[in-house]
């Protein structure tokens, strides 16, 4: 059983709570502008979290507030090194303004999903979160492209899984158009993972164990009843006598 986990949410995005679930959690994903945000916003969820004592990240998107950066677009490596390299340089900026330094960077919906499959496109995420800061934590799912990308330039890479979110059994995240892809019960989803941490598996849809990895947990902000999946799961966790603690850099 793991000590310590690191819970994180995606913030910064217009959700109603988020500034109780920063309560809740202790790593902050921001949203950068080009799926939800803008300057304002980032500026204010950075200063609440740097309050709080919550540590920060950038979650940068595929250039679809329409979509909510959820909706798989044709795009090359080179305009995903581009658009992760602005939104993460900008997101730097922002926080160093305000003299607080960025922890970790997060892809965002579509471009997490691709990246975590498609190397090139993995290889284009990481390379432009190393441009920014070699200092960052690369938040990737499992042996994912992405956490191989990262690894391969020694980008440190926490492997994240989700609290709210259902599995394939082959460790991918069930999609979000299907109608089970979501987790709605807040005791099953506390009691998930902590046989995650205890046993490093996950039950699929299709009732099999999954192995994966886990130092980083995501609560979505957007997810209906995401304080009380956050509540659960830090009581679950506190019953196990497992710290909350952002990930440290090695």
């Amino acid at each position: 059983m793991k000590q310590q986990i690191d819970l994180n949410a995606d913030l910064g995005e217009g959700a109603s709570g988020e500034n109780e679930l920063l309560g809740l959690v202790s790593s902050a994903s921001i949203a950068c502008g080009f799926h939800a945000g803008d300057p304002a916003t980032m500026s204010a969820t950075i200063l609440a979290a740097q309050a709080g004592g919550v540590a920060v990240g950038a979650h940068p998107s595929l250039d679809d507030r329409k979509n909510f950066g959820r909706t798989e677009l044709p795009v090359s490596p080179k305009e995903v090194f581009a658009l992760v390299a602005y939104q993460v340089g900008a997101f730097h900026a922002i926080a160093h303004s305000l003299g607080v330094e960025p922890q970790h960077v997060k892809p965002h919906g579509a471009l997490y999903n691709m990246a975590a499959r498609d190397r090139a496109l993995a290889d284009a995420v990481a390379h432009a979160v190393l441009a920014v800061s070699a200092q960052l934590i690369l938040f990737a799912p499992g042996d994912s492209a992405l956490a191989q990308a990262g690894e391969a330039i020694k980008l440190q890479v926490a492997r994240e899984v989700f609290a709210d979110r259902n599995y394939q059994p082959d460790g991918s995240l069930v999609a979000r158009t299907e109608s089970n892809a979501l987790l709605h019960d807040a005791e099953e989803a506390a009691a998930r993972v902590l046989r995650m941490l205890r046993d490093g598996v996950v039950c699929a849809v299709d009732g099999s164990d999954t192995a994966l990895q886990a130092d980083t947990v995501c609560i979505h902000g957007d997810t209906p009843d995401a304080i009380v999946f956050a509540q659960k799961l830090r009581a679950g966790l506190a019953s196990a006598g497992i710290a909350v603690l952002s990930p440290s850099r090695s």
